[in-house]
């Protein structure tokens, strides 16, 4: 059975797949979700993640460079890039835990990315998350 997991994975390698040059990932989408067997509320959670990581893409990228310490964004990882980009569109236009969100970015850095990815994203979402807060208490 298909996992909310599943759901994040399907986003993360469509933008991929987008960010490689395939001008149709978009339009794949659908089949990856029945494929994937990802469907009822679990696709139409994944269907408006990708939508609002499409939106929102210039304001998550600039996010994302801002809390990039020694690192450019450009030579980022790309599956990390697109973990990075659904972790902080999460953050910034969901109401899922902040929590959550890191654990779930964490969990497909583990199943995709190098093993030091993980600690990685973990610590740029987490800066995120805290200015995420900060901001929420204003």
């Amino acid at each position: 059975m298909a996992t909310i997991t599943h759901a994040r994975e399907a986003v993360v390698q469509t933008l991929y797949a987008k960010d490689q040059g395939n001008d149709n990932a978009y339009d794949q989408f659908e089949e990856i979700l029945k494929d994937k067997k990802i469907k009822g509320p679990k696709a139409d959670f994944a269907r408006k993640l990708l939508n609002g990581v499409i939106e929102h893409l210039e304001e998550i990228d600039k996010t994302i460079k801002d809390h990039l310490i020694d690192w450019d964004f450009n030579r980022l990882d790309k599956v990390d890039k697109q973990i990075l980009r659904v972790g902080t569109y999460e953050l910034l236009y969901t109401d899922t835990p902040f929590q959550i969100v890191i654990d779930e970015a964490v969990k497909i850095a583990k199943n995709f990315s190098e093993d030091k990815a993980k600690s990685f994203i973990n610590g740029i979402l987490d800066k995120i998350a805290k200015e995420v807060r900060e901001d929420a208490k204003k």
